[in-house]
């Protein structure tokens, strides 16, 4: 799967995107930023409040509930404030 990185997220992770075979285990977008902020120090740097990280599917806005099966791309991104 494709998982992109925006803003800050691609700053602390250390690049825009990358492919990713998630284990079987993993079945959501919640259990997806688990297992990211498992994979090293700028992983977890990224990921440390997950609580404001938002997530999208295949462009399309979703909760952390979601499931990713069949996703092409999951993207990760900081909370957005417009005006």
């Amino acid at each position: 799967m494709r998982v992109v990185y925006f803003a800050w997220l691609r700053e602390r992770v250390g690049r825009p995107e990358e492919e990713i075979v998630f284990p079987p285990e993993v079945t959501t977008v919640a259990d997806a930023l688990r297992h990211l902020a498992g994979r090293g120090e700028e992983y977890a740097y990224a990921f440390e409040n997950p609580g404001i990280i938002r997530a999208a599917l295949d462009k399309r806005h979703v909760r952390p509930e979601a499931p990713i099966a069949g996703a092409a791309e999951l993207a990760f991104f900081p909370p957005m404030t417009g005006g």
